[in-house]
């Protein structure tokens, strides 16, 4: 029980302030300052660290990494461990901010930095995990479909390790992640289920 006097903010407040905190485009931002570039003109329009590093370096990178990462674990962090159901909606409410950014007309990341921070909070395998994915992604040159993996093992893992409270939060935050490689910053160039297969397992259209 809180006490008295130290009233928390309910939960449409922790909703809103997490959604809010994701929102904020901080690679964007980086990218503009240091190298004067809008990360949806580059490549294939992702606002994520990967085009950031391409256009400004390690330097912004890290920064903006940091901050997209601690802006995750906002929400749980206001919901506290009392309200676990909130805690996973604020995580998944982060994200989602994140990849459909208002500040970036509906334009965003996939998410993993924010979904990192959340589940650092609430269920810090899966921040391991998802870790480890873009670690092995790096190594094979293979970032994409080495996320993907993570994605897809994120909930499993967390379900058969720290249960279902755990599961959870996996679900919320890899929602709004496996919609956004879906549904990209842009349509795709074709239609089909090959398209969006491979938007899905290699975060791109062309084969």
């Amino acid at each position: 029980m809180p006490r008295r006097g130290h009233a928390r903010p309910g939960p449409g407040a922790v909703l809103l302030c997490s959604f809010a905190a994701g929102s904020v485009p901080f690679s964007n931002i980086a990218a503009r300052k240091r190298a004067g570039v809008d990360l949806r003109d580059v490549d294939g329009g992702t606002v994520s660290g990967t085009n950031l590093f391409r256009v400004a370096g390690f330097g912004p990178l890290a920064i903006a990494g940091i901050c997209d990462v601690a802006k995750g674990a906002v929400g749980p962090l206001l919901a506290g461990p009392d309200r676990p159901v909130l805690a996973a909606a604020s995580a998944g409410a982060a994200v989602a901010g994140h990849n459909w950014s208002p500040f970036l007309s509906g334009a965003g990341g996939r998410g993993i930095s924010p979904a990192i921070g959340a589940l650092a909070v609430t269920a810090w395998p899966g921040s391991a995990l998802l870790l480890g994915g873009l670690a092995a992604g790096r190594i094979v040159r293979q970032t994409a479909l080495a996320s993907f993996v993570a994605d897809v093992a994120l909930v499993p893992l967390l379900g058969a390790m720290r249960g279902r409270r755990a599961a959870l939060v996996g679900a919320c935050v890899v929602t709004p992640m496996i919609a956004k490689r879906v549904l990209g910053n842009r349509p795709p160039a074709q239609s089909g289920w090959r398209v969006r297969a491979r938007r899905v397992m290699f975060d791109r259209d062309d084969p």
